[in-house]
């Protein structure tokens, strides 16, 4: 490519006033001519903000990433873009996933940019990042924020998110207080960066790289080690080298990438969201993944990591264990596809090169998985027409093969109001059922699927109960919890019929999820049956309701995800 036919040239390198005044205004932001002219111009999209803890190093990556695309010719300009916090933001972030991931897609179009690179991390934002940037399709580097260090108190090694739970429970249960408590609220999250565990942030990151979007061995790189700054530095660099050779996100997201990610997501034992994320992906990249295509491939891929919460060990140990190309050489020719390109290399079989295991505790070898097939199923049946996942891999054994009768919550907050009556008479055999928590129901589909197990249960020790709802779980989370059943009861899924005492029958081997209601009352039911009134009467969230899918085809909205031309604007 020469410098007349970059995308930014429009705007500043040819004749008339438009032009004119393009260069003037740039005059007003300090840049000489010399320093942009005729050079690509880089995009570093960055989620930082002081309300992020996962992404508040994100500042001083930004001016890395800049270091980089200066050294290689370019013209960087951070643009700032929203941060979607998993922490604080509410509902959910995923209410705002397709928010973000529109405005990436209208700033990387709106604005003189021939590439990007975009820097996220906290759950939502990676696939929003790289939903809109396909959506674009420039030249294009990810630079995932990366996990935070591990968690410690009192001589244990913490994972956030996973012992969060685990001693929240503890507490309820009586078995530790305030003054642990208190000392576990500094323990547990120790620096900047995403959860240290196999979460849906460390999840998705491995998903980009897999997809051949960052730099080699990004994924689990430590947030607050200086590999990860001079990993920023190099994706600077190369980007400006992708733009000059034309070297489009679509060349590398293809339909054998996006069938390496599953591989991977289910040889790590990853977060459930990521299947919802994928299939939105792959839909902004023109490329068919279905929930079908996750439990066949399950059924053929072993979970090779052993990290929480399926496992034992954190991001960190599975970085000093030689990372995620240790992890994809591993899986090999048997599970994938080498021979297609990375923004790093001519192929993937040249990146994982040399890769090599250096604790077999935490990455296993085949013949030693942590299971012989993937952390994730995929069920159906009259209760989910359309599909539920389970990450089984974290349920006790007896839940594989369970029927209980159903107590039904209606929405969150009552759940929450009501989890501890006596009066509900819940046994550790009982199902717990929430409804009204899909896509639309939640709204956005919070991460409510981890029901909680009722307080006097907790201290009789029980520690796992089968858990049935519409919406998703942290990727942090564990248990015989049954997620994402498609169609959501807010739309008039089968969900919505369920009535206290129904009996459920989940059969994970044969990937089946049952109401033991006969068809004829089925009906009866759906026939009494009323919609819910619509909860935004304007702004965004009537924007969402109008336009979003289930949670089957990933949540994605219809306009973004369909077929159809978006015409270049005029800079003239």
């Amino acid at each position: 490519m020469t410098s007349e036919e970059l995308r930014s040239h429009k705007w500043w390198g040819t004749e008339g006033l438009r032009s004119f005044s393009h260069r003037a205004r740039t005059r007003q932001l300090g840049y000489l001519p010399e320093e942009h002219l005729g050079k690509p111009v880089i995009a570093i999209v960055n989620t930082w903000s002081d309300i992020n803890p996962c992404h508040q190093h994100l500042r001083e990556r930004a001016e890395a990433v800049k270091r980089g695309v200066w050294q290689a010719g370019g013209f960087p300009l951070e643009f700032p873009v929203a941060t979607l916090s998993e922490t604080f933001q509410k509902p959910t972030p995923m209410l705002y996933r397709n928010l973000l991931s529109m405005e990436t897609e209208e700033l990387l179009r709106s604005y003189p940019v021939d590439g990007a690179v975009l820097l996220g991390g906290c759950d939502k934002t990676t696939p929003a990042l790289l939903m809109g940037a396909a959506s674009v399709d420039l030249p294009t580097v990810f630079v995932p924020a990366g996990p935070m260090l591990r968690g410690h108190w009192r001589g244990e090694t913490l994972g956030s998110g996973t012992d969060m739970w685990k001693y929240w429970d503890e507490r309820r249960a009586g078995r530790i207080g305030d003054a642990e408590l208190a000392e576990l609220e500094g323990g547990l999250a120790r620096s900047p960066g995403t959860c240290m565990t196999m979460g849906t942030a460390s999840t998705m990151a491995s998903v980009a790289e897999v997809l051949g979007v960052t730099m080699p061995g990004a994924a689990a790189i430590p947030a607050v080690d200086s590999s990860h700054s001079r990993m920023a530095a190099a994706a600077g660099r190369r980007i400006v080298e992708l733009v000059w050779n034309d070297e489009r996100l679509s060349r590398f997201l293809t339909v054998d990438a996006y069938r390496d990610a599953v591989a991977t997501v289910l040889a790590l034992g990853g977060s459930t969201n990521a299947v919802i994320h994928l299939v939105a992906m792959a839909g902004r990249s023109r490329v068919p993944l279905s929930l079908a295509d996750f439990d066949r491939i399950a059924r053929e891929v072993p979970v090779l990591a052993d990290l929480r919460p399926g496992g034992r060990f954190l991001m960190e140990d599975f970085y000093y264990a030689g990372g995620l190309p240790a992890l994809l050489a591993r899986l090999g020719e048997d599970h994938l596809h080498l021979d297609r390109p990375t923004v790093g290399h001519a192929t993937l079989r040249e990146q994982l090169a040399g890769a090599a295991t250096h604790d077999t505790e935490v990455i296993r070898t085949p013949d030693q998985p942590l299971a012989d097939q993937g952390g994730l199923a995929v069920l159906h049946g009259n209760l989910a027409p359309d599909g539920a996942v389970i990450k089984h891999i974290s349920a006790e054994p007896r839940f594989l093969k369970h029927t209980g009768p159903a107590v039904v919550f209606d929405d969150y907050k009552t759940m929450q109001a009501t989890i501890n009556e006596p009066a509900l008479e819940i046994t550790p055999d009982s199902v717990l059922v929430l409804r009204g928590a899909g896509p639309l129901g939640g709204p956005g589909m919070p991460e409510y699927g981890m029901l909680p197990i009722p307080d006097y249960l907790l201290k009789q020790g029980v520690t796992d109960m089968l858990r049935l709802s519409d919406a998703r779980m942290s990727g942090t989370s564990y248990g015989a919890c049954v997620l994402h059943i498609a169609p959501e009861s807010h739309v008039g899924g089968p969900l919505a019929l369920v009535h206290d005492g129904d009996l459920i029958t989940l059969d994970v081997a044969a990937r089946t999820l049952r109401l033991e209601v006969d068809d004829a009352e089925l009906e009866r039911r759906r026939a009494a049956w009323t919609p819910p009134e619509p909860r935004y009467g304007r702004g965004f969230g009537a924007l969402y309701q109008e336009h979003i899918t289930q949670a089957d085809t990933g949540c994605d909205f219809a306009f973004l995800s369909r077929e159809g031309e978006v015409p270049e604007p005029h800079a003239g």
